[in-house]
């Protein structure tokens, strides 16, 4: 008879057919070393921890947006996420009502962390709040606008945006905030961008930033709410390089600008900063683009990567800008020709800048 070693000695083989018929019979009636624990000391223990190896499934990708203007529609959320695969946009009403609050699908779990990203950015003149969420909240919530909506199918989209004549004239409290503006803007550029309304300087103040440099921004005060609301017509209308975003704004939000100490000095006003620099901002960058890819946008120009500062957040991610610094001022101008145009499947946005921009810049970065 032959003989095989079974568990540290040797066995006649018989045995080990016998034990193999032992367990097949265990496994069979359903034993308590494959099923239900039993009284044994060896199954009232502690089920054992899990291998740290355990294969865990990727977050279903979907954010939520909070703040949304009221009259908010779908392009502007996938406006919102340019650059990233926005698969579906569920506005969240209550009541009937819309309460400023939106799911967004994405294409990837890896495009969470991009869209948190533009967490605070704004749509329109209000800035959006981006959340992580879950897959449970999102079918909760498409579930709630079955029941809330009539006709029992859920709303897609928000109230179609209104134009500028069809929205409340109570929107308008006589005052409008400029975003974008060059920083070498004056008093005067900004009256003379409203030249079909009458200013004084007295109703132009430049915002600072928190080193009295001018922020790119102001406020102006026109003559009466429907002044304000017609000049809303000069939205995204250039001054110099830059286009220029409009906002209504109130005397209460100029009032506390004023008490921060945010509106600019008249001394740091007077100094003549309107020379041309050799300085360009870009926006709307890829994620991953380098150097390189930069340096290929503007292949028509001499640059080295020194001369290319990417932007990047507090958290070491890039920001999607950059600043240029190109030979000089003349060819700083000549590639402003290259705005809009793509880098990759962006479009890049290029506006004038200055040295202490850049450095302001880069000295947050550090």
């Amino acid at each position: 008879m032959k003989r095989m070693f079974y568990r540290g000695k040797y066995v006649d083989s018989a045995d080990a057919r016998e034990m193999g018929f032992k367990r097949q019979r265990l496994m069979d009636r359903g034993s308590s070393y494959f099923g239900a624990p039993g009284p044994s000391y060896m199954y009232d223990a502690q089920p054992p921890i899990p291998p740290a190896y355990s294969y865990v499934p990727p977050p279903f990708p979907v954010v939520r947006l909070r703040g949304l203007p009221f009259d908010c529609a779908e392009a502007e959320i996938v406006d919102f996420f340019h650059g990233l695969d926005v698969i579906d946009v569920l506005f969240v009403h209550k009541g009937g009502k819309f309460t400023g609050e939106a799911y967004c699908v994405l294409g990837y779990p890896l495009q969470i962390d991009f869209a948190l990203q533009r967490n605070r950015r704004n749509i329109g003149r209000r800035y959006v709040e981006v959340f992580r969420s879950r897959k449970e909240e999102y079918y909760n919530a498409i579930a709630n606008e079955v029941s809330d909506a009539p006709g029992g199918s859920p709303r897609r989209g928000a109230p179609r945006e209104r134009s500028m004549d069809e929205k409340d004239l109570s929107e308008f409290k006589g005052v409008l905030r400029l975003r974008g503006l060059p920083f070498s803007a004056t008093k005067d550029d900004i009256i003379n961008f409203f030249k079909d309304f009458a200013l004084s300087e007295d109703k132009v103040h430049l915002i600072a930033n928190s080193e009295g440099r001018p922020a790119g921004e102001s406020f102006v005060e026109f003559e009466s709410p429907e002044e304000s609301k017609a000049a809303m017509s000069k939205d995204r209308m250039t001054l110099g390089y830059r286009y220029i975003e409009l906002f209504p704004a109130s005397r209460e939000e100029l009032e506390e600008a004023a008490s921060r100490g945010r509106l600019m000095t008249k001394s740091f006003e007077a100094k003549d900063t309107s020379e041309p620099t050799p300085v360009l901002r870009m926006r709307g960058l890829p994620f991953s683009a380098g150097k390189d890819d930069i340096i290929d946008f503007f292949k028509n120009f001499t640059l080295s990567e020194d001369s290319i500062h990417i932007a990047f957040n507090f958290e070491g991610r890039p920001t999607g800008e950059a600043f240029v610094e190109f030979v000089s001022a003349e060819d700083a101008k000549a590639a402003l020709a290259k705005d809009r145009m793509t880098l990759g499947s962006r479009y890049i946005e290029l506006f004038q800048s200055s040295p202490d921009e850049l450095n302001e810049a880069v000295s947050k970065a550090r």
